[in-house]
C-alpha cells in the first residue's frame, strides 16, 4: 500500500488545518492507521490513530481535545483536524499504517511521505 499525505501549511497560533491520508493498493480493512509528528532535532511521536474496521480512536496527551482522527471508508481516506494549533504542534506531520494499535513507529510498516505543518505564534 502506498499513502500520500497532505493538507499541511502555515497557520497561526489558534488556527486549524485538516490532513488528509490518501491510500493506493490494498484495502485498509484489517489495518489501524496513525498519524505522527516530527519536529526538528525530535524523535517521531505517535499523534492520533483509528481502527479502520471498528472505528475506534486514540489520542496522545498533547492533542486531546484539540485534533481529531476520522476516515471515509469509500474513499480509503484517513483525515487529521487540528485545531486550536499551537506552536509546539510545528512538525512534519506523516500517516501510516500498521496491524493494530500502538504508539512506536516501530509496528508501522507503511508510511507517507509527510506534510509540513508549521504555526506561527
Amino acid at each position: 500500500v502506498q499513502l500520500q499525505a497532505s493538507g499541511g501549511g502555515l497557520v497561526q497560533a489558534g488556527g486549524s488545518l485538516r490532513l488528509s491520508c490518501a491510500a493506493s493498493g490494498r484495502t485498509f480493512s484489517s489495518s489501524f492507521m496513525g498519524w505522527f509528528r516530527q519536529a526538528p532535532g525530535k524523535e517521531r511521536e505517535f499523534v492520533a490513530g483509528i481502527r479502520w474496521g471498528g472505528g475506534s480512536t486514540y489520542y496522545a496527551d498533547p492533542v486531546k481535545g484539540r485534533f481529531t482522527i476520522s476516515r471515509d471508508s469509500a474513499k480509503n481516506l484517513v483525515y487529521l483536524q487540528l485545531n486550536s494549533l499551537k506552536p509546539e504542534d510545528t512538525a512534519v506531520y506523516y500517516c501510516a499504517k500498521a496491524i493494530t494499535y500502538g504508539t512506536s513507529p516501530v509496528g508501522y510498516r507503511s508510511w507517507g511521505q509527510g506534510t509540513q505543518v508549521t504555526v506561527s505564534s
